[in-house]
């Protein structure tokens, strides 16, 4: 039966009844049998091993950045030695194992469950400052990274969930070795939801929204003051309510802005300020070569990062 099937299929080709794309299905096909072949003879030679040859294993594939040979063995160590003695050890290293695997939401599973299961284990601030780069935001993809892609416009959900998460850290284990990092980090997402404010700020001037875009502006100064973002804040503010014909809440912002930031770009001079500054934009030349299809302009806005800090 298996000669006849290997003839039948011999004589299929050689009769031209196969097409290149039909054979490129059959090896696509056949290489997935492959590795799934390698993943189960993997999996079965970790069966049966030792704790302790199960986490030198997977040490060393980690030393190797073999990450997902690393995890293997230590989901076979968790599935054959839950009590061991290397059981939290590899608990600990399965979390940064997903992570560098790129298996983010793994990564959060795992680090929740050993917050939940061991409180007050030594390394837990270990696990809670996984949970934050989890939830950290990713600069992008090489082509983002060329285009200089703005962090700031994307979805600020995974920034606001890293800020409390390293927040937690911070505020429960201030002595711990991850917390400087933390506190960097921290840092730099404080300068990116501020800078979203703003972002959003000019997208309501655009739309002549003046009231939410002075109400956006007064947010930052009220929760992100000592950020890059706090000038464009503050000339927002102006230019709302100066739109709004709140004359002296305008002047008062314009007072703020004049004395911390004499040089901010829309200050004339005589310190008076252009309310004709926020319609200035610069194109790009990549979104004119592609029609407008990619573009990395610069909208009508406050924008001041380039004087005061990239966020």
């Amino acid at each position: 039966m298996v000669k006849y099937r290997i003839d039948f299929l011999v004589n299929f080709v050689l009769m031209k009844q196969v097409t290149p794309r039909f054979l490129l299905n059959l090896l696509i096909f056949g290489l997935s049998l492959a590795l799934i072949g390698c993943s189960s003879t993997k999996k079965n030679d970790l069966a049966g091993l030792s704790e302790q040859t199960l986490y030198e294993e997977a040490q060393s594939a980690l030393r190797r950045k073999d990450h997902i040979g690393a995890t293997e063995s230590l989901q076979q160590l968790e599935s054959d030695h839950p009590f061991g003695k290397y059981a939290n050890s590899a608990q600990l290293a399965l979390i940064y194992a997903y992570y560098k695997s790129n298996e983010p939401a793994l990564a959060d599973s795992a680090a929740s469950r050993f917050i939940r299961l061991h409180p007050n284990h030594p390394n837990v601030d270990y696990a809670y400052y996984m949970r934050g780069l989890t939830a950290f935001p990713k600069p992008g993809t090489l082509f983002q990274s060329i285009l200089k892609s703005d962090l700031s416009k994307k979805d600020a959900k995974a920034s606001q969930t890293a800020f409390v998460r390293l927040s937690e850290l911070a505020r429960r284990f201030p002595n711990s070795q991850y917390t400087p990092d933390a506190i960097k980090r921290l840092e730099y997402l404080r300068n990116m939801l501020a800078r979203r404010e703003i972002n959003v700020a000019n997208y309501y001037l655009g739309r002549k929204a003046y009231l939410a875009a002075a109400n956006r502006g007064r947010y930052v100064l009220e929760n992100y003051q000592q950020t890059p973002a706090a000038p464009d804040a503050l000339a927002v503010m102006v230019q709302s309510y100066n739109e709004l014909n709140m004359s002296e809440l305008a002047k008062d912002s314009l007072e703020v802005l004049k004395l911390n930031y004499p040089d901010y770009p829309a200050l004339t001079p005589d310190g008076e300020f252009n309310f004709n500054h926020y319609r200035k934009g610069t194109t790009s030349y990549i979104g004119w070569l592609t029609f407008g299809v990619i573009d990395t302009s610069r909208p009508p806005g406050f924008d001041s990062r380039k004087q005061y800090g990239e966020f």
